[in-house]
């Protein structure tokens, strides 16, 4: 199994390989070169598979025995899903008016990133200690990421982590959750931006080909392979506990709804369409509406401006990894995707051709939520069900409640409610929290501000060549 660049500007890399860059050095995202096709066999063996196990063999599919022994293999994961709360790792609440949560958030940070990022960040340890390697890690958040990036790899000694974080645009919860780890090897800057703008720097440094490989830049935003590879068993294990039943031709579908930001969980629910997973796709988004006016216009152009909504971490305008959905569309066609991207960068409007279009409202449906929406639909959860969904979440079961439904549907809930008490306070909710999330407030922090006007991305490199140094 190797990986190429959707832009098709470098050479194919194996899973290390894109595991360590991030970004590839065109500009592209990694993918694998030929995505595996599963037989009704093995989806009717993995239909018992408890989720770690799913997680298993769908990364061996993924990452060659030669690369990472599968006993190796299975040893990371389980290190990886050691601290998660839940017995089954993540939960399948069934709700009532046929509304399925899939709860993603049982990690350390309450939040779906926990999943992938344990794991990457076991993937990490084990070739940075074959090699005697050390990394930067650069991370932009718009909220979850950066706190389940640091958790992934707090106090290891051959990396280091970078995170900037909007600062003020995150819930406070989510912001103590990074300022509150204090390690040597952990750097957070509290930038006063939004989540478009923190990227800037970030790509500015990985687009540096010469700094970014005498320092050993490495993301761990979806831009990262590894993590769109562990979320495609959010679908598969999604699947398999709505569908009724696997002994009918052909199979049952189920359809999915995904909340949507980056473009993650939705490209990894693109793969597992791909593989022969038979579900229905909805991505769903708050009033950042980039994705749903490019499935249902072929539109994918910046609006004004990023709005604030409740559901904070969907607040991004540039959905990076669509470029990898448009990829896959288009039957790998990297010269198309190369010249879409780049008219798209220049001047940050774009219209599909019409064939690529037909084929990503096809595979996709898409729908919008208002703040209005999230609340009404964090209401009738409560009232219906005494169940608490975070405003992420909430878009999901907007759509629940405003389509109706012939085939079993899942949403998946990226975040506790736990993380959003302001958005249950305007829903007039009372929240729920665990004492861990309590005393953060209590704890030191520490973080350095970006202010408006300075260079960040002169800031970040001079902090990098700094910690380089004490190496």
């Amino acid at each position: 199994m190797e990986y190429v660049s959707t832009r098709g500007g470098t050479g194919a890399v194996d899973f290390e390989g894109a595991l360590f860059s991030g970004y590839a050095p065109d500009g592209g995202l990694f993918m694998p070169q030929h995505i595996p096709s599963l037989d009704r066999d093995t989806l009717q063996r993995w239909s018992s598979l408890s989720y770690p196990e799913l997680v298993k063999e769908l990364c061996s599919l993924f990452i060659p025995a030669k690369l990472v022994p599968r006993n190796a293999l299975n040893e990371l994961i389980d290190r990886a899903f050691s601290r998660f709360r839940h017995k089954n790792i993540v939960h399948l609440s069934r709700l009532k008016d046929g509304l399925n949560v899939l709860e993603l958030w049982h990690g350390v940070t309450y939040a779906f990133k926990d999943l992938s990022l344990s794991c990457t960040g076991q993937f990490l340890q084990y070739f940075l200690e074959k090699k005697q390697k050390h990394v930067n890690i650069l991370v932009g958040t718009s909220g979850d990421t950066g706190s389940s990036a640091i958790e992934s790899v707090r106090g290891q000694r051959n990396v280091d982590i970078f995170v900037l974080l909007p600062k003020g645009l995150c819930t406070q919860i989510q912001e103590l959750q990074m300022t509150t780890v204090i390690e040597d090897n952990v750097h957070v800057f509290a930038a006063h931006g939004n989540s478009d703008e923190i990227d800037e720097p970030i790509k500015e440094l990985f687009a540096d080909v010469d700094f970014a490989g005498k320092y050993h830049l490495m993301s761990l935003n979806s831009v990262n392979w590894s993590r769109i590879m562990v979320q495609i068993a959010h679908h598969f294990y999604a699947y398999f506990q709505c569908a009724p039943s696997l002994d009918t031709t052909p199979l049952p579908m189920v359809e999915i709804v995904v909340p949507t930001g980056g473009g993650g969980n939705i490209t990894a629910g693109c793969i597992a369409q791909k593989m022969g997973l038979p579900i229905r796709l909805v991505t769903v988004v708050n009033s950042n509406d980039i994705i749903h006016r490019t499935v249902q216009h072929g539109d994918f152009s910046l609006a004004e401006s990023v709005k604030a909504t409740l559901a904070s971490a969907m607040d991004i305008q540039e959905p990076y990894n669509v470029e990898r959905i448009l990829w896959l569309l288009s039957g790998s066609d990297s010269r198309l995707i190369k010249t879409l991207m780049e008219q798209f960068n220049i001047s940050k409007r774009l219209k599909l051709p019409e064939d690529l279009h037909r084929k990503l409202s096809e595979t996709l449906g898409s729908c919008s939520a208002s703040d209005q929406d999230i609340v009404g639909a964090m209401r009738r959860c409560w009232e219906e069900n005494q169940y608490l969904l975070c405003p992420h979440s909430a878009v999901a079961a907007h759509y629940h409640y405003s389509q109706p439904h012939s085939i079993p549907r899942c949403c998946l809930a990226p975040a506790s409610a736990a993380k959003f008490q302001d958005a249950l306070l305007r829903a007039g909710l009372a929240p729920q929290i665990p004492p861990e999330i309590t005393a953060l407030t209590a704890m030191e922090t520490r973080s350095t501000p970006l202010e408006r006007g300075q260079d960040w991305a002169q800031v970040l490199r001079g902090r990098i060549e700094a910690v380089a140094q004490q190496w």
